[in-house]
């Protein structure tokens, strides 16, 4: 890259997408701060790890098997997006919009989803291992075999689906629930309040389930 590349930084590896590709060009060499445009566009199997993308639109963009490891997404908009087993690894996630996103078999390990935003998402088989999830709204997420191993929960609606193949070992912190518990019969339960503080415990980790504000503890 030239020497107006953003900050010094490189993509690893280039979409294959043509038009992806030279968006991203395109905003490198331009030096903006922030604001990539790749909405709709597809970024899948590039390796953009350690970029920053700080106020950025993501909407409906294919990052199926994109490394993102490393990456900052603070305020970008990610609604509707694809990153299916994607590697989000230690990435900046605080305040992103994933509404309606895809996070099938994504890799969250150690990112910081602080006041994310998480409605109707696909998160099966998605590891966030070590993930900071605080003061985040996460309703309708589907966390079907997926490892919140060692996970810290701050303060968060927390309305999701979980199954015996969901890992909660070491999960801790503050939950408002309930949660939809599906047994390996595929029979779905809705759980909250002590029983919900009992299910994870019974799995190794520590939650308290908060009163619901302005309501009741859910029973």
């Amino acid at each position: 890259m030239s020497s107006g590349t953003r900050r010094n930084w490189a993509p690893r590896a280039l979409p294959a997408d043509p038009q992806a590709t030279a968006r991203l060009r395109e905003w490198l060499q331009s030096g903006a701060e922030g604001k990539l445009d790749v909405i709709g566009l597809d970024l899948s199997n590039s390796d953009l790890s350690g970029g920053n993308f700080s106020e950025s639109w993501f909407s409906d963009a294919k990052l199926v098997g994109a490394k993102l490891a490393g990456a900052d997404f603070y305020r970008s908009d990610a609604e509707g997006a694809d990153f299916s087993g994607a590697d989000l690894t230690q990435a900046s996630l605080v305040r992103v919009n994933f509404d309606d996103a895809v996070l099938r078999g994504t890799v969250l390990d150690g990112a910081d989803l602080v006041k994310a935003s998480l409605y109707d998402v696909d998160a099966t088989a998605a590891s966030l291992r070590g993930a900071r999830i605080l003061g985040a709204s996460l309703i309708g997420v589907d966390f079907r075999g997926a490892d919140l191993s060692h996970a810290v929960l701050q303060e968060n609606s927390f309305k999701v689906t979980v199954d015996h193949l969901t890992k909660v070992e070491g999960l801790s912190g503050t939950v408002f629930g309930p949660v939809q518990a599906m047994d390996d019969q595929g029979v779905s339960r809705e759980i909250g309040g002590a029983e919900l503080e009992r299910w994870v415990s019974e799995r190794g980790g520590s939650l308290q389930v908060l009163p619901v504000p302005g309501g009741t503890r859910d029973a």
